[in-house]
């Protein structure tokens, strides 16, 4: 699950990262599936992305009101890897207030990552894939792992993941609404979980920080990382890598996602 992937979006670290792993985990002998944003930074037609019908249409409620999920597919040439695009207007239509082409400044950015959590895990369901890892790549796939570990954390689909959570150069822009913990609540994440991050409740750390705190593994890919969070990961006990270990060298994540998937 990747915030961007060239060539969808316009050629980057971020972006080349998210088309080079899956195609070199699939050289290394994986079946790999990937999801992004619809973002409205993404050409339809030069990347000839189709809507995929009968996974679309359904709702999902955030802040009392319902929002519909629309899937779209495309293959990333020439590996045919499919990617699948979580779509939604009001969400990922493109903005002229946009800073960049994922909207990084946006203030909903908070019910953005809620949206593309759920539409993506609600895909994988309808689709009975049983993935071994999930891979969540920036801040938009920062609410993930706590969904798989308490929404989803019964759901047959995903009890043998193991999740790996990278921090990528992008940041959130602005701030984080702290209505976001409140909106938590009504999928099922309990006040006593809520309360954990009470104190980081408008600080853009705030989504690495609870991603960290659900996930199995941790790639830290930025040059200088924050020295709070890389140390709160080391607290817990899980594989961490550098950007140093892992830049350049594929087969750094092949040997970690094996290692994962050795451990109990």
């Amino acid at each position: 699950m990747s915030q961007e992937i060239a060539p969808y979006l316009p050629k980057g670290e971020l972006s080349n990262l998210g088309r080079e792993l899956p195609q070199a985990m699939q050289a290394a002998g994986y079946e790999v599936r990937t999801f992004m944003p619809k973002y409205g930074a993404v050409n339809e037609r030069r990347n000839q992305l189709h809507e995929v019908i009968r996974l679309s249409g359904l709702n999902i409620p955030i802040s009392d009101a319902d929002h519909p999920l629309i899937l779209k597919v495309a293959s990333m040439q020439p590996s045919r890897i499919q990617v699948y695009f979580v779509d939604n207007d009001d969400y990922f239509l493109k903005s002229d207030d946009d800073s960049d082409d994922v909207g990084s400044n946006r203030d909903d950015n908070d019910e953005r990552a809620i949206f593309f959590a759920r539409g993506t895990m609600e895909t994988v369901k309808k689709l009975r894939w049983e993935p071994d890892i999930i891979h969540c790549s920036g801040w938009v796939t920062s609410l993930v792992p706590m969904y798989l570990r308490r929404m989803y954390a019964d759901d047959p689909s995903f009890a043998d993941a193991k999740i790996v959570y990278t921090v990528l150069p992008g940041e959130i822009t602005g701030t984080v609404d702290p209505a976001m913990l409140e909106k938590l609540k009504t999928d099922g994440i309990s006040d006593e979980e809520i309360q954990k991050f009470a104190q980081l409740a408008s600080d853009t750390r705030l989504m690495h920080r609870m991603a960290l705190s659900y996930c199995d593994a941790a790639i830290f890919r930025v040059e200088e990382p924050d020295t709070e969070l890389l140390e709160y990961a080391k607290s817990r006990g899980i594989p961490v890598l550098t950007k140093e270990l892992v830049a350049g060298n594929p087969k750094a994540y092949a040997e970690f996602y094996k290692t994962l998937l050795e451990t109990d």
